[in-house]
């Protein structure tokens, strides 16, 4: 039988993860994996996760199963967290395997929901959304999203082509920090977008797997709460592996919310059910390092401000790199790069010239020349930014 297998294409960015590795020159940089790293180039372990995870050690009296819906006090903690007011009359919701089993389970929820379900994505995404959604046989449509020439967002296209969704399509939407080309929506923007689908009656779909990491936690929130207040039903998939650095711990959550409680109490037994069908129960100790920091006044302060921090270094980061491409280059064109947001940054450069830059400089970063910038510190800018005058970008 497995023999019959056919083999499997590999994953870009696992790929080059590796090639990465085998490279023995020095001073090479990563800018390719998408994971958070101090000056130092090491993902830390945030303090006050340290701190509940001491605490859950020293008072966890067992192992046993949670809930299939995983634990109340987590859902609710990050619930209130995304939401800030949450309607629990409509809220419905599970804990999962990270963000991406959040989207995952989001997919499927909609396919029971309307088995003709059609999904509409952004042009550029995250290539996991559409790996998952051709695993699954899922249609989807691409719908216009970034501007190549300005590096911002086709805000007419992308409007054009969501207003082609039908009632019970879903259109996903990045909450914030837009992965991979770190151009987002202004508020306004996301009004309009509400707009279009109260029109349609098609379901928004809100990956938030960047809260925190662009304008702070409650502006990075503010599409998404537009979006939950305005419109009957809105499914949102969170992660917490960026904000509270918590990768390994595999702790996402997806909420569905409802137009009332029928409709709410209906979907929180298919969303148990998909758990059971997927993987039965969620995993819990990062949920539990989670509800820990965000209940306790001190730890969550504590969070807070650390997270503040690395937003803060990766802003600084983006402004440096900007200011020294348009000392280099003696033009503004490299100026989108400190309007964006978040990890990623898309160049605009071609497939040939990320080629040269790792090639001729040991620069790393995806074929689409999105990057990192979380991979650089303020001694690999100006390298950088040499590297990319250099190869004609």
């Amino acid at each position: 039988m497995l023999s019959n297998l056919t083999a499997q294409a590999p994953d870009k960015i696992l790929m080059l993860i590796e090639e990465f590795k085998a490279d023995t020159r020095q001073g090479k940089i990563d800018l390719g994996v998408g994971v958070y790293k101090d000056p130092q180039g090491v993902t830390p372990v945030m303090r006050a996760v340290k701190a509940a995870e001491h605490r859950i050690w020293e008072t966890q009296t067992t192992k046993a199963y949670t809930g299939l819906a995983g634990e109340a006090e987590y859902r609710s903690a990050l619930a209130s967290m995304i939401l800030s007011e949450v309607p629990a009359d409509r809220l419905a919701s599970v804990a999962t395997v990270g963000g991406t089993g959040a989207i995952r389970q989001a997919l499927e929820l909609a396919r029971l929901a309307n088995p003709d379900v059609r999904v509409f994505v952004s042009d550029p995404t995250w290539p996991n959304h559409l790996s998952i959604m051709k695993f699954m046989g899922l249609p989807f449509t691409e719908y216009r999203y970034f501007d190549a020439a300005t590096r911002g967002v086709d805000f007419e296209g992308m409007k054009a082509d969501i207003a082609q969704a039908a009632k019970g399509d879903i259109v996903l939407l990045h909450g914030c920090c837009h992965n991979p080309t770190g151009a987002n929506l202004t508020l306004d923007q996301w009004a309009e977008i509400a707009a279009i689908l109260e029109t349609s009656g098609a379901i928004p779909l809100v990956d938030l797997a960047y809260q925190g990491f662009g304008d702070g936690l409650d502006a990075d929130a503010e599409g998404t709460r537009l979006i939950a207040a305005r419109l009957p039903e809105v499914l949102i998939a969170a992660s917490c592996s960026k904000n509270f650095g918590i990768y390994r711990e595999r702790t996402g959550l997806l909420m569905a919310l409802a137009e009332n409680t029928a409709a709410r109490d209906l979907a929180q037994g298919s969303m148990a059910y998909l758990n059971r069908q997927n993987y039965s129960f969620p995993p819990d100790h990062g949920a539990r390092i989670v509800s820990t920091i965000l209940t306790d006044e001190a730890l969550r302060a504590d969070w807070a401000a650390e997270l503040e921090e690395v937003r803060n270094t990766m802003l600084g980061l983006r402004d440096q790199l900007a200011t020294d491409l348009r000392d280099l280059s003696g033009s503004d064109r490299f100026d989108f790069i400190a309007h964006h947001r978040g990890m990623f940054s898309r160049l605009g450069a071609t497939p040939e010239q990320v080629a040269t830059l790792k090639t001729d400089a040991a620069i790393y970063m995806v074929g689409d020349s999105r990057l990192n910038i979380a991979g650089l510190n303020r001694d690999t800018v100006p390298i950088l930014a040499r590297a990319i005058i250099d190869a004609g970008i």
